[in-house]
């Protein structure tokens, strides 16, 4: 049924990106990392996509990008979280949480932080 409906352009935006998010998810679950960002990003870059999705699915690739190495891709994605404007308040601490793990694991290196992290 929401096949035809966004065939027919009655899917809402917010059912849009919500397909998109979920979509990813399970290409994430099947390890089709890629293809999971490539969702997300969708998500993300939907026009009038609500902020709650756009803010999970900025988490979720964060995520992706951390486990493939991509660390300062992933910090730029968990900045974006916290600086959104609406309350969001547990996907923003969890951004927190994930930025601040990666603070400690680069405190705990030799190499310098990525892209603007600060070592504590």
């Amino acid at each position: 049924m929401n096949f035809f409906k966004r065939l027919l352009g009655g899917g809402s935006v917010r059912d849009t990106a919500m397909s998109l998010y979920k979509r990813g998810l399970a290409k994430g679950k099947k390890r089709d990392q890629q293809g999971a960002i490539e969702d997300y990003t969708a998500a993300i870059n939907s026009p009038e996509v609500p902020t709650d999705v756009r803010a999970m699915a900025l988490y979720n690739r964060a995520l992706l990008y951390a486990s493939m190495k991509h660390i300062p891709k992933a910090a730029e994605d968990l900045r974006a979280v916290m600086a959104m404007e609406e309350p969001l308040s547990k996907i923003k601490a969890a951004a927190k949480q994930t930025l601040d793990r990666f603070q400690r694991q680069q405190g705990a290196g030799t190499a310098a932080p990525p892209d603007g992290l600060t070592r504590k």
